[in-house]
């Protein structure tokens, strides 16, 4: 595959067709980005994003809606006439370069995510606990403990946990909806969501 660019600087064989540019957006600004290029600039964008429920500690069951790429959207501009702009728009850090070159993203790749992401640009997942991850307790007279899912049962929504209760391993089956997985956000689980698409 051939790769297309162009420089930074601007000289030479800059190119004049719409294509597709990664852009690197300021901390948790993915959706001020989007939205500035949009409104603003009338550019077209695409902010991949999935959507999950997760249960907080403290038991509430919330919609959590989280970039697919942190940190990253996309881009569809003549760079040429576009990238002042870009460069100034609100919610952008800069765009992705490898030494003073800004590489095209191939139209074949973000069409394959469009396809996928649909017209909202979501994705809606609900991820089961997995063997092995430790989970977190948010409900009930085990509230706050930490457990190790030993099995899982997708269909029903539910899974057999191992507490420690005063000094004894004790198995458990519960709803999956009762626990919450320690530490793992929904771009860590993208090798899975691939798995299922």
């Amino acid at each position: 595959m051939i790769t297309r660019h162009i420089t930074t600087e601007g000289a030479g064989a800059v190119q004049s067709a719409l294509e597709w540019y990664c852009a690197r957006t300021k901390p948790k600004n993915e959706h001020i980005a989007a939205a500035n290029l949009r409104r603003i600039e009338r550019l077209d964008v695409f902010h991949p994003r999935l959507r999950s429920k997760q249960t907080t500690r403290s038991g509430v069951v919330k919609q959590v809606t989280e970039p697919l790429f942190p940190g990253y959207i996309f881009v569809r501009c003549n760079l040429q006439e576009s990238l002042d702009k870009l460069r100034h728009t609100f919610g952008i850090s800069s765009l992705v370069h490898f030494g003073g070159r800004i590489p095209v993203v191939p139209e074949g790749v973000i069409g394959e995510l469009m396809e996928c992401f649909g017209e909202d640009e979501t994705i809606s997942f609900e991820r089961q606990p997995l063997p092995g991850e430790v989970v977190n307790v948010t409900t009930g007279a085990f509230f706050g403990m930490q457990a190790v899912v030993l099995r899982s049962w997708p269909a029903r929504r539910r899974v057999q946990i191992l507490l420690d209760i005063l000094g004894r391993p004790t198995p458990m089956e519960v709803d999956s909806s009762l626990v919450t997985v320690e530490g793992k956000s929904l771009g860590a689980m993208l090798p899975e969501l691939a798995l299922h698409a």
